[in-house]
């Protein structure tokens, strides 16, 4: 007896799920399926990286401790370092110039550029005491050479090495070295303005002398005594450095605050 066709209600066609849905049963297998499908994924990612994710953790652990030993040892370093130059400035102050250079002089050597930096400039202020001003100029050259040093250490130095030997130099070579340090708003515009002002001058350039005392004359950053230095060379150069002409004989003391002249007896004694 032939069996009756099944029909698939409206335009269903076999293989696709009925309009109201998997069944429980068909659920309960994709889920399994699914679960199958993700253990055998991980097993073979295990499998095929396993070795490579355990050796990056084991980098990263290595990494970590190395890290640590660095920094335990680099701190200790430093404070060797520190004591080192804390020893060397006691000897300064006890006037045993030598005693501080030779307890700077490992520093120079293996210190951190910090550290090898304030040595030299110990070094140099020693060998100045001791009147070897070439081995004074040799250092402050060596720290305007060390790359590693602290730009701003490295300008101080520069200056402290022309001025060391001022004298001895040409007035071209100190204005090309100290030309970028004497601008206004440069840390060291006092000092090294003052220097190259003074090398123009020597040079014949008075204009550029002139202007450049008188920029430190203006420059209220600056100590009043380097002010009133530099106010008195453009003054003499012909610039009129001197904005405030009542305000400056307040700072001199020549008047009070308020303006009022102090005069003397205005008629004679009685």
């Amino acid at each position: 007896m032939a069996r009756t066709p099944t029909e698939i209600p409206g335009d269903q066609n076999p293989g696709e799920p009925s309009p109201e849905g998997p069944s429980r049963e068909d659920e309960i297998l994709m889920r399994e399926i699914d679960e199958a499908v993700r253990k055998d994924d991980a097993a073979n990612f295990l499998k095929d990286y396993g070795v490579a994710l355990g050796g990056g953790i084991a980098l990263l652990l290595a990494g970590l401790f190395g890290y640590w030993y660095w920094d335990s040892t680099t701190e200790a370093g430093l404070e060797e370092q520190s004591e080192a130059i804390i020893s060397a400035l006691d000897s300064v102050d006890a006037q045993d110039f030598a005693g501080a250079d030779e307890k700077v002089a490992p520093l120079v050597e293996d210190g951190s550029p910090g550290a090898r930096t304030v040595a030299r400039f110990l070094q140099a202020a020693s060998a100045l005491e001791q009147e070897d001003t070439g081995r004074a100029v040799e250092l402050y050259a060596a720290i305007v050479a060390d790359t590693e040093a602290p730009q701003a250490m490295r300008d101080l130095a520069l200056v402290r090495e022309v001025a060391t030997n001022f004298d001895d130099r040409e007035p071209a070579d100190i204005i090309a070295k100290l030309d970028r340090l004497a601008v206004p708003g440069h840390a060291f515009f006092g000092s090294a303005g003052e220097l190259v002002a003074i090398a123009h001058l020597e040079a014949g350039n008075r204009d550029e002398a002139g202007a450049l005392f008188g920029e430190i004359s203006k420059d209220e950053d600056l100590p009043e005594t380097l002010r009133s230095r530099a106010r008195q060379m453009a003054g003499l150069l012909g610039v009129d450095a001197i904005e405030d002409v009542e305000q400056l004989l307040q700072d001199e003391g020549v008047i009070p605050a308020d303006g009022a002249a102090q005069a003397g007896p205005t008629g004679p004694r009685q």
